[in-house]
């Protein structure tokens, strides 16, 4: 697909989103919380700021058509607004939970594991910017375009859908990140959800990107490298 947007209105709309996540995210967190003194929150949102916004930097520069493609928000296919929709409850709660655990203080959590936690958390952001380096087709929703060709090589040379990888290990340790050990009971449950995303997302791809079958038979694994 080519970029049908000029690189200002991309530009102001990434803006726009970007704030409003954040201004979101924000809410969801301090909140349930009742205070500002919350310096789990404070330090995983300082890190995901600074790597959107590194990442938005190189894609503007360097693939804004991808980034284009990232802006899309609509699911085409029905099992895959389902699944979506199911997600959403998880990830609510993975960053609502944490709020309410500050406030009320269920989980007694040494420093270093939420400073680990924002490691992991890190390392997953950063293999999704691998994938966008990777992919230029890396869009946010199930689909396959006009001319698109099966990338094989960088992390699609280890599992088949290594974007997911990335994702996993951002939402489901950002509840660790923020201080919550209850709240990561629902952050894992993004696996499931994951699992369902790639088995109806792949019957997509085998019927209509051309050389995909081939490329399941060379790379057998679609998360974890000899386990599935």
């Amino acid at each position: 697909m080519n970029q049908t947007m000029s690189l200002a209105q991309l530009t102001r709309l990434v803006v726009t989103r970007v704030v409003m996540f954040f201004v979101f995210l924000g809410l969801f967190l301090f909140l349930p919380a009742g205070t500002w003194k919350f310096w789990q929150a404070w330090m995983w949102l300082v890190m995901m700021i600074t790597l959107m916004l590194v990442t938005l930097r190189y894609l503007l520069k360097n693939d804004p058509a991808l980034l284009e493609r990232r802006m899309r928000m609509r699911e085409r296919v029905g099992a895959q607004q389902k699944i979506i929709g199911v997600s959403l409850i998880f990830l609510l709660a993975s960053f609502i939970v944490p709020g309410l655990d500050q406030r009320y203080g269920w989980s007694q959590m040494p420093a270093w594991v939420a400073i680990l936690a924002d490691t992991i958390v890190a390392i997953g952001y950063l293999m999704v910017l691998w994938v966008f380096k990777a992919n230029t087709y890396t869009s946010r929703i199930i689909e396959v375009e006009a001319g698109q060709k099966v990338v094989s090589t960088g992390p699609y040379a280890l599992v088949r859908h290594p974007m997911y990888v990335g994702a996993f290990l951002t939402y489901a340790f950002s509840p660790l990140a923020l201080g919550s050990y209850w709240a990561f009971l629902p952050g894992v449950m993004i696996l499931p959800v994951l699992i369902f995303r790639i088995f109806n997302e792949e019957i997509l791809l085998l019927r209509d990107l051309p050389g995909y079958r081939e490329y399941t038979q060379k790379v057998r694994y679609r998360l974890l490298p000899g386990i599935w």
